[in-house]
């Protein structure tokens, strides 16, 4: 408890402290600012449609990292974690160069709001895969072919035998892609521009508070996405024991 305060919790306590020298009028004049909120709803929406496609995408990677055999599976298997090797920053030219106005693919996404999306789901692809994997790699097959050879369609084995194991993994790994796409910075700040009203996402607009000096304003806004955080962790922790209930 102790390692963990001085890392988490006295850090997090004095973030708090700091945004509420102005009171609530501190949140609320930072809520009515026009250029924060379009921030606000551009990080949230992209972090949820970016934590949604990972649910989909990432689960399939380590339903095929499992399950099947095929050359360069072991490759594959390590090319994944390559987000969480590669220092952001580089991150953000790798994507500039290969999406940007000198694409070789003929993308070009650039300042604009795809660019975020790009950034946010090559960032975060690793963590519902990795959290996936290992469970899926334990469930025993041998259930499901039972099941299989007592008539049930595959439909039926998914919903009723498999996703209620995966649930759990899958719910972790979605908390924490969320949580790491409304916090991202480097790899959105050379492709993304950092418009105003179109590409600005939270983390740079809290880097701009703190470039002005306004710490307040900068610890209110890491504050208010702190509880949107927290809030997205316990709702896809209530849906993951519904679901696992019901099935």
């Amino acid at each position: 408890m102790l390692w963990f305060s001085l890392l988490v919790l006295i850090p997090l306590a004095a973030i708090v402290a700091t945004a509420g020298k102005d009171g609530v009028h501190g949140y609320v004049e930072v809520l009515e600012n026009p250029q924060t909120w379009a921030a606000i709803k551009l990080t949230v929406g992209q972090s949820a449609l970016v934590t949604l496609l990972n649910v989909v995408m990432g689960t399939l990677i380590a339903w095929v990292l499992v399950r099947d055999r095929f050359w360069g599976r072991g490759l594959l298997d390590v090319l994944i974690d390559i987000p969480f090797a590669m220092p952001t920053i580089v991150t953000g030219l790798v994507l500039l160069g290969l999406y940007g106005p000198q694409s070789p693919l003929g993308v070009n996404v650039a300042n604009q709001r795809a660019s975020v999306t790009l950034a946010l789901a090559f960032v975060t692809l690793p963590f519902i895969v990795r959290t996936v994997q290992p469970v899926l790699a334990e469930l025993d097959a041998d259930v499901e072919e039972a099941a299989a050879s007592l008539g049930a369609r595959r439909l039926t084995i998914l919903r009723r035998l498999v996703l209620p194991s995966l649930v759990p993994a899958i719910t972790a790994g979605a908390a924490l892609s969320f949580a790491r796409a409304i916090s991202e910075y480097g790899s959105l700040v050379l492709i993304s521009g950092n418009l105003p009203y179109k590409t600005q996402v939270v983390s740079v607009r809290v880097s701009s508070f703190i470039e002005g000096g306004d710490q307040t304003s900068a610890a209110a806004l890491a504050t208010i996405m702190l509880a949107v955080a927290l809030f997205v962790i316990v709702m896809l922790d209530i849906i993951q024991r519904r679901v696992a209930r019901r099935g």
